[in-house]
């Protein structure tokens, strides 16, 4: 996880404007889950980065927690969040599997560009499940790349010299075969950019 850690803590200052040049993705991501929200929620956003989303969807619910492995990720985040004045998110530099977060006291999760940078996903999905509510929602956007496409073979490549962290390169019917095996019902699947093939993927508990 080290390595990781310090490769998003140099990523960090120029997280933003990285991520905004897909801006109308970014947006869609976003009115795409304000759909699902209620003012009386509890969201944990599970790899907050900066805070693109959290800080955006506060006003929304009635509390966001906001993780991430970066410590400078953590501090941005905070920053954007005192300069606006928000009340209602608690960023934390930590991981899903911190006990401070119980059983059930969710009810959404969001993994926005999360999912295939992590190494045991079946077990982060457990405690995902874990930490939602029944009847809550999980939301996921995901770049199901495949391992035969000349992007995932690539990226494949400059992950396993160490220039970028580990990832994979899944298809979508694996990604969402792995969400289903940990019990939840699909609720919506949909390819946001094909080029990157970016997938947003809704599930709820069950």
């Amino acid at each position: 996880m080290y390595k990781s850690e310090k490769f998003w803590d140099k990523s960090a200052n120029g997280y933003d404007k990285e991520e905004m040049k897909d801006r109308e993705v970014r947006i869609k991501i976003l009115q795409k889950i304000k759909g699902y929200l209620k003012k009386e929620d509890n969201v944990l956003d599970y790899g907050c980065a900066t805070g693109i989303l959290a800080n955006e969807i506060a006003s929304n619910v009635d509390k966001v927690y906001g993780i991430d492995i970066s410590s400078e990720m953590i501090r941005i985040a905070q920053d954007k969040a005192n300069e606006l004045q928000i009340q209602n998110v608690d960023y934390s530099h930590t991981t899903i599997f911190d006990k401070n977060y119980k059983s059930e006291g969710f009810d959404m999760i969001l993994a926005v560009y999360m999912l295939h940078l992590l190494e045991d996903l079946p077990k982060a999905l457990e405690r995902i499940y874990e930490l939602l509510k029944p009847g809550g929602v999980f939301i996921s956007v995901t770049p199901c790349l495949g391992k035969g496409s000349l992007a995932g073979i690539a990226l494949s490549l400059v992950s396993k010299i160490g220039l970028i962290p580990k990832l994979k390169t899944y298809t979508v019917s694996e990604l969402e075969n792995s969400i289903k095996d940990t019990g939840f019902e699909i609720v919506e699947t949909e390819c946001l950019h094909r080029r990157g093939r970016q997938h947003f993927i809704t599930v709820r508990k069950n």
